[in-house]
């Protein structure tokens, strides 16, 4: 039967854990990693596993306490030829797609640096870091690039940052804090860095309903959707992710996200600014009307600075009608407006009304008034020598 314990906090989202467990194990090795001698067998003891899913990010995990060794790693998959003739491979690869010949990549949790060698017989400038003392000494002892260190906290700075890339190889699955440190990663990358991360892949676990691979050692079990909404929680945009390695891995490339670049925007706003001045300009002072109190059309006169050569505001929606627009404090009126004070002309500012508009002004009012369409890409309509953004 499912355990029952008090809730806790999701590991990615931070959300609140159910109660009920999804399955409990009784009697589990308490670490993968920790072997009693003989002496030992006395007083090691089997313990519970209960795994648990987040109810929003669907994050399957184990709520317990990490195992003592949760920073180090430790990998008896290093001595499969096998594995070694596919990171050469791998790492060649990736290497070649994203230009890093050169540059400075960092392994996070690099062991006793058998893949760390491999990403300098690779071609870049390989560093690493790992928290065991013995596995740092014999890195530095092969001449290899390694500090003591495991980044816990997203502003924690390491030397020889920032990196052009990082590698962190099915270790991510034994944090406890997984987006905290890798919000660390990125803090110690350079713009636009790219990255390689891989962990156990849950969906192959499913699908072979392999009830052995839960640990107390594996704290999360990504999908590819819970593997995704982490990293890019993290700030990371991930370029593609696939299962590797006989399905058992999920292989995620990711680049450290780029702020977005709105200069076009700032852009458009002043062409659509000179082509709407340039089309007011024609006519006299405040007697053309705009038609559309949306908030697109209320942005637009305030941003283009046209409130104080305007007349009113039409708009269909007897609410705002009386009212005045916030901002450019123009008057908004019915459209009976047109009749009883016409306008010398008409700017359309009714988004994806706005050909419906035209349509209604043209069957009330035929050709009375020069009417001029705003569109995402600028003014159309009766511009006569008006200039186009």
């Amino acid at each position: 039967m499912p355990a029952r314990r008090r809730a806790e906090r999701c590991r990615v989202c931070r959300a609140g854990l159910p109660v009920q467990a999804l399955l409990c194990y009784e009697d589990m090795p308490g670490a993968a990693q920790k072997f009693p001698s003989a002496d030992e067998l006395t007083n090691d003891h089997g313990t519970p596993l209960a795994i648990h899913q987040c109810p929003h990010c669907g994050l399957v995990q184990i709520a317990g306490a990490p195992v003592p060794y949760y920073r180090e790693v430790i990998r008896a998959s290093a001595f499969s030829p096998e594995m070694r003739a596919f990171r050469q491979q791998q790492f060649r690869q990736w290497v070649e797609t994203h230009a890093l010949s050169g540059k400075a990549v960092l392994e996070i949790g690099c062991g006793r640096g058998e893949y760390l060698s491999l990403l300098a017989e690779a071609g870049v400038r390989a560093h690493g870091i790992e928290a065991a003392p013995a596995a740092v000494d014999a890195c530095r002892a092969a001449g290899l690039s390694v500090a003591r260190d495991f980044i816990e906290r997203p502003r924690q700075r390491l030397q020889g940052a920032p990196f052009d890339a990082f590698v962190t190889l099915n270790f991510m699955e034994h944090w406890p804090a997984p987006v905290s440190t890798l919000r660390g990663i990125h803090h110690n990358l350079a713009e636009g860095a790219v990255g390689l991360v891989e962990v156990p892949n849950f969906t192959m676990i499913l699908e072979r309903k392999l009830y052995s691979e839960f640990i107390s050692d594996h704290l999360s079990y990504f999908t590819r959707e819970t593997f995704a909404f982490a990293l890019h929680s993290a700030g990371f945009d991930v370029l593609n992710c696939r299962s590797v390695w006989h399905d058992y891995i999920l292989s995620a490339e990711v680049r450290r996200r780029r702020p977005l670049d709105l200069a076009p925007l700032a852009e458009r706003r002043q062409g659509i600014r000179d082509a709407l001045h340039a089309f007011i300009d024609r006519f006299p002072p405040r007697s053309v009307a705009v038609w559309g109190a949306g908030h697109q059309a209320l942005a637009t006169i305030a941003l283009c600075g046209i409130g104080e050569k305007l007349n009113y505001v039409v708009d269909s929606a007897p609410f705002k009608q009386g009212r005045y627009t916030p901002a450019s404090h123009l008057p908004i009126v019915a459209p009976e407006a047109l009749t009883e004070t016409p306008p010398s002309a008409i700017i359309v500012m009714a988004a994806a009304y706005t050909d419906e508009v035209h349509r209604l002004i043209r069957a009330r009012h035929g050709d009375r008034f020069p009417v001029a369409l705003l569109r995402d890409d600028g003014l159309s309509g009766d511009l006569g020598e008006t200039a186009q953004p």
